[in-house]
């Protein structure tokens, strides 16, 4: 039974990457190679945040509570997580192309990565485990919506470098990003102050993220139609 359960967290964690390689047309343009150069970077600018918070927030280990909660320490503290769109960006410079397959590449790349160093070692000691837990589900819907988030940013990156973009758009696109880079803070500020349950909190995740890529999707389908891509 808990290799059964083992076998249903990681399929449900990585079938959806390997679904989104396969079907985006990844395989055919030969980018598995640019989605390895995504996570090696993906390791080295969270070695950076590390590095940083150890330094400039050395209680950064202790978790955040509604009787010790502070908006201004939670800020900087998640100030750091700018750095992860810097990576990207970099990422997207440095992988050739136009269109949906080196957004792909580069969001794809980076979520594989995330998931990989911080759902493996999870799955593999806890799902494993003599008792069954939905926190292991839970955590592998997470890396899915993960997915999303990570190839809305990369979306949002490339619009926002492009000169071509319509400028109606351009204050949405530049706020989408300041709220990719806060999320964290003022998500789960949202959900400590509903003190939501943990489904609850998954779905408002889901929720949030999928706004966040579909109206991505759509300025993004917009400019692509505009110039031909």
């Amino acid at each position: 039974m808990t290799l059964y359960h083992f076998g249903n967290c990681v399929a449900l964690v990585y079938v959806p990457y390997y679904l989104t390689y396969k079907y985006s047309g990844l395989s055919e343009y030969g980018a598995f190679w640019k989605c390895i150069q995504a996570g090696g970077f993906y390791v080295f600018t969270q070695l950076t945040k590390m590095l940083l918070l150890a330094t400039f927030s050395p209680d950064s280990e202790s978790l955040p509570t509604a009787a010790n909660f502070n908006i201004l320490a939670e800020f900087l503290r998640s100030s750091v997580d700018i750095f992860d769109l810097l990576g990207i960006a970099f990422v997207l410079s440095r992988i050739p192309g136009k269109g949906h397959s080196k957004l792909i590449s580069a969001g794809l790349g980076w979520a594989a990565a995330e998931v990989i160093l911080s759902r493996g070692l999870i799955l593999w000691v806890g799902a494993r485990g003599a008792e069954f837990s939905w926190m292991y589900i839970q955590k592998c819907l997470e890396s899915n919506i993960s997915l999303i988030q990570h190839l809305t940013t990369a979306t949002l990156l490339w619009l926002f470098s492009r000169h071509d973009l319509t400028k109606s758009f351009k204050p949405v696109v530049t706020m989408l990003l300041i709220a990719t880079a806060y999320k964290a803070l003022w998500l789960d500020g949202v959900l400590r102050i509903l003190s939501t349950g943990p489904w609850l909190s998954l779905a408002i995740k889901a929720l949030a993220t999928s706004c966040m890529g579909v109206l991505s999707l759509h300025i993004y389908g917009g400019l692509a139609q505009t110039i031909g891509i």
